[in-house]
């Protein structure tokens, strides 16, 4: 039966072709249907690669059936041997009743809804609502964990995630030593894995192999050339940033904390406190160990401890490339969380309903009963009215209630149109018209400005207003009148000035 298993392989991959062919044919409509098509096709090529393995090894014939088999069809009676292998057949069939028969030619077909198990429905369970369909990444829970760190600045969701991928100060304050905490090397563990599973999830049919090695060699030369981010030599580092031991030297220096102060009275209370005499102890300790182990257990120690820092070195390398790679999501993730949070509880609703009915319409089993006219009128759009929240057109009366087909142009914004009078009311008060006015040198009372859209109108009347303040300040400058020895009345400022110059 090699023969025939041979044949079947060639049928089976040539089925697997078609279906490919057939799906890439298509156009999908929404993010949802893309995914489950390229996690489809990448399932296709696997199989292509197993069959193609197993044909290969059919091929080679090591135990040499395939010769036997064909020597036998080839040499003796056709039929003796063609109703011998059906005999086997029927004997199988009979000590197996319920073996289920593989039809290829419904195995790899796509199955419209209705016709067994629904499309889409392992893309629904693959990704959390937080990632939506491979959009955005879900980082919340590495964000507890991060918060849950000892020595960590206290960061807000939106501020992690531009910073998640920096392991080095001002944005990660965890000194060297302490990053092989097994509480640590779990977290970036934890946070690798994600980022490397959002990108198998998301794009199954790129070389990801490829991509993951080009990831390791880079940083085995980094490692090797001593020049992977918080992890170069200590030396190096202290060359670079200076002594540690003596502060500046106007001070008080404390040994065990690596801390200077400046007052005499603060730095005896220091002596007492729980903190200094934990760094004590651990100096202390720290400076017995070093000197009573032996050079053997010493190396030993070092060589574990040099693993160790591999390990978290290499885990934080490929979460940096990771994120690098996965640039263009994470800036989509901090556009739609801060779109979330201004959001009320209401418009989430709504938002959410919207998703699992377009999802429920791209895969309900009423998919394909409408028809191309149906999908136009959905659509269908000859007012260009504004769009809702739904993606919709929003009702005729509403346009006309709203006066949103009434056109209204402000020279001052730059000749921008404003459709309705509510849009052109709220524009007064928008940073676009007060900059408009600015520019104009307008730089106050812009409230009497309302109503007025022309460079010209605005500019008469700033200028009435500068001349009626200058008259006002005028007038009230000569309210008081001074009198000479000679009988001359004159303003009070005018007669002050004259008598400062002895001419009164």
């Amino acid at each position: 039966m090699v023969l025939e298993e041979q044949r079947f392989i060639h049928e089976d991959l040539e089925r697997l072709e078609q279906a490919i062919a057939d799906r890439v044919a298509e156009e999908p409509r929404n993010i949802r249907e893309r995914l489950a098509c390229d996690h489809e096709i990448a399932h296709f090529l696997a199989r292509i690669e197993e069959q193609s393995k197993k044909l290969l090894e059919i091929y080679q014939d090591a135990d040499k059936s395939r010769e036997k088999e064909i020597q036998t069809i080839s040499t003796g009676d056709q039929f003796e041997e063609f109703y011998r292998q059906l005999n086997e057949v029927k004997d199988f069939h009979k000590r197996y009743p319920n073996e289920p028969v593989e039809n290829l030619e419904r195995a790899y077909k796509r199955r419209q809804p209705g016709e067994g198990e629904p499309t889409g429905m392992e893309i629904d369970t693959m990704f959390t609502g937080e990632e939506g369909y491979g959009q955005f990444l879900d980082l919340t829970t590495l964000h507890e964990d991060y918060l849950n760190l000892p020595g960590v600045k206290r960061l807000t969701y939106v501020q992690y995630l531009d910073v998640f991928d920096s392991f080095v100060p001002p944005h990660l304050l965890i000194k060297r030593a302490n990053k092989i905490s097994d509480k640590y090397f779990q977290y970036v563990g934890e946070l690798a894995n994600y980022l490397e599973s959002f990108v198998k999830r998301t794009r199954p049919l790129q070389d990801l192999d490829k991509l993951f090695a080009s990831f390791d060699d880079d940083f085995e030369k980094q490692w090797a050339e001593n020049k992977v981010p918080g992890w170069t030599d200590e030396s190096t580092e202290n060359d670079t940033q200076g002594p540690k031991t003596q502060g500046s030297g106007e001070g008080i220096w404390c040994a065990d904390c690596e801390r200077e102060f400046k007052n005499e009275n603060v730095y005896k209370n220091h002596l007492t406190g729980k903190k200094h005499i934990r760094a004590a102890e651990a100096r202390k300790a720290a400076g017995e160990s070093g000197a009573a182990a032996p050079p053997s257990s010493g190396g030993v120690r070092s060589v574990a401890h040099h693993l160790k820092e591999r390990a978290v070195a290499e885990r934080e390398h490929r979460t940096r490339s990771l994120a690098k790679f996965l640039d263009s999501e994470r800036q989509a993730t901090r556009i739609n969380v801060e779109r979330r949070q201004g959001m009320t509880e209401r418009e989430r609703q709504m938002e959410l309903e919207a998703l699992l009915a377009e999802s429920e319409n791209a895969g309900g089993p009423g998919r394909n009963d409408q028809s191309d006219d149906e999908d136009e009128e959905r659509i269908y759009n000859p007012l260009k009215l504004p769009l809702a929240w739904d993606g919709k057109p929003i009702p005729y009366w509403l346009y006309k209630l709203h006066g949103l087909g009434v056109e209204y142009s402000c020279e001052i914004c730059g000749n921008f149109v404003y459709m309705g009078r509510r849009a052109f009311d709220k524009h007064f008060s928008e940073a676009l018209h007060i900059f408009g006015l600015k520019c104009l040198g307008i730089t106050s009372n812009t409230n009497l400005f309302r109503e007025i859209t022309r460079i010209e109108d605005a500019v008469r009347l700033w200028e009435k207003l500068e001349q009626d303040r200058k008259k006002e300040r005028d007038s009230r400058e000569n309210v008081v009148q001074m009198e000479d020895a000679e009988g001359n009345v004159m303003p009070e400022r005018i007669y002050l000035d004259l008598q400062k110059q002895g001419i009164l």
